[in-house]
């Protein structure tokens, strides 16, 4: 597999070109067939004990622990190690080998109370601007780097929080190297107790009203556990975080120090080759999502 080189940017991003092939089961000497096989996945009321939370899977989606989920997003679809995800949310259709496969990646932050008091004084077109032109701004550099352009085109799905469930969700439409293969970006924060539950998605535009559907069936599936839901906050012990619903939305603000969110995961597919770009706004990287999957059904 060829790859270049990451830079530390104040923006950085990832580019990989990879060859059809070159995915770590074929070393194993296992078909991508074989390997979706040996997977063990669960369905039904999943427990998630390490954000004391829980998903009540319904036919539709089916669930794989840490271990399984690590493999399909580090053996079959090549993201680098990254101990912090917690499980992988699949729909039982489109399979995992299929062209328009996506899976939602499970994970937590424990960075305290959300408070959502600032939630309905967001401007989002507001905020939109204000990424799109931190991202603009950084294209020269990156440009510099050799790793081409990336631009937040807009919207997929404008942001919506919803009070009562304490559940946020929003989709971005991002475009890498001018590209006409725009890449989607949707998210789910669902606010806790003590942090927040995390379900992110990528796919490619062409199928925003698949996953659109089919995050918006996960929402009310998703659920803390009682003690650990919002409504559970007590002021006077419980940690707050340094950062409101709108951080959550921009993340490219600094959550707490030496940390900055994670814009997510962007995948565009092609024929036998993947192009994958990972960006990051701030002053140093975070953590490293990134996503490639190969077409094998021209195998």
């Amino acid at each position: 597999m060829k790859s270049r080189a990451l830079g530390l940017l104040a923006v950085a991003s990832l580019l990989l070109l990879v060859p059809f092939a070159a995915v770590a089961q074929e070393e194993e000497g296992m078909t991508a067939e074989q390997f979706v096989q040996s997977l063990h996945f669960r369905s039904g009321q999943i427990d998630v004990p390490e954000a004391k939370a829980h998903f009540n899977l319904d036919n539709e989606f089916r669930y794989l622990d840490k271990a399984d989920a690590r493999r399909v997003l580090e053996d079959m679809w090549g993201n680098p190690p990254d101990d912090s995800v917690l499980g992988l949310i699949v729909p039982r259709s489109p399979e995992l080998t299929a062209d328009d496969s996506w899976a939602v990646v499970v994970t937590y932050s424990d960075d305290g109370y959300v408070s959502d008091e600032d939630a309905h004084k967001i401007d989002y077109d507001e905020l939109l601007g204000d990424m799109q032109s931190n991202i603009r701004d950084a294209n020269p550099e990156r440009e510099k780097a050799g790793y081409g352009t990336l631009d937040l085109v807009g919207w997929a799905v404008p942001p919506r929080y919803d009070a009562s469930s304490k559940k946020l969700h929003w989709a971005r439409e991002l475009a890498f190297n001018d590209t006409p293969k725009h890449v989607l970006n949707y998210d789910i924060r669902v606010l806790g107790r003590q942090g927040y539950l995390s379900l992110n998605a990528v796919s490619s535009m062409s199928e925003v009203g698949m996953v659109r559907e089919g995050m918006g069936r996960l929402l009310p599936l998703t659920e803390f556990n009682e003690g650990a839901r919002y409504a559970d906050h007590n002021p006077s012990t419980d940690k707050v975080a340094a950062y409101g619903v709108a951080t959550l939305i921009g993340g490219g603000l600094a959550a707490k120090a030496g940390l900055f969110a994670k814009i997510g995961l962007l995948l565009a597919k092609f024929w036998k080759l993947l192009l994958i770009g990972v960006l990051f706004l701030g002053g140093s990287i975070g953590k490293l999502f990134g996503g490639k999957r190969d077409k094998r059904s021209n195998r």
